[in-house]
């Protein structure tokens, strides 16, 4: 296959990974307050989402592909709200075990890498409207 080619294929796999990811942390973000709705019930449950290299077998490179996307099993922190619909018998509200800033943080990265994968596919794209350019001239 086609360097070029290649290329946008790579950076097409980097944009669509980097997309769901932002989906993700979307979601989190949205979440970041959303307790359970019963005594004890537990609150939304971050998720997390995990990427893996797979072998294109058409361009010969490596793309980049979603392995997968799960929950944060990490501890929900208490908070003592006894009038909350969610408090238990002691009063504890099980808050979700979202940190703003960390989301905020994983969107700026997610954002990045998308328009890195980008300016790529630009360059690309451009490198082979030359190439035609230098054909038909000749």
């Amino acid at each position: 296959m086609d360097p070029l080619a290649s290329a946008l294929k790579i950076a097409s796999s980097g944009m669509n990974a980097q997309s769901q990811r932002m989906r993700v942390v979307s979601e989190n973000l949205a979440n970041a307050q959303s307790t359970g709705t019963s005594p004890g019930a537990d609150a939304y449950r971050r998720k997390t989402i995990t990427f893996a290299a797979e072998l294109d077998r058409v361009s010969g490179g490596q793309v980049v592909e979603v392995a997968g996307i799960s929950r944060d099993r990490k501890d929900f922190p208490l908070e003592f709200m006894p009038g909350h619909e969610a408090a238990d018998a002691a009063g504890y509200v099980k808050l979700p075990n979202v940190n703003v800033l960390v989301e905020m943080a994983d969107m700026s990265e997610a954002n990045r890498s998308y328009e890195a994968n980008l300016q790529v596919i630009k360059q690309a794209r451009d490198l082979i409207s030359m190439t035609i350019d230098l054909m038909r001239n000749q």
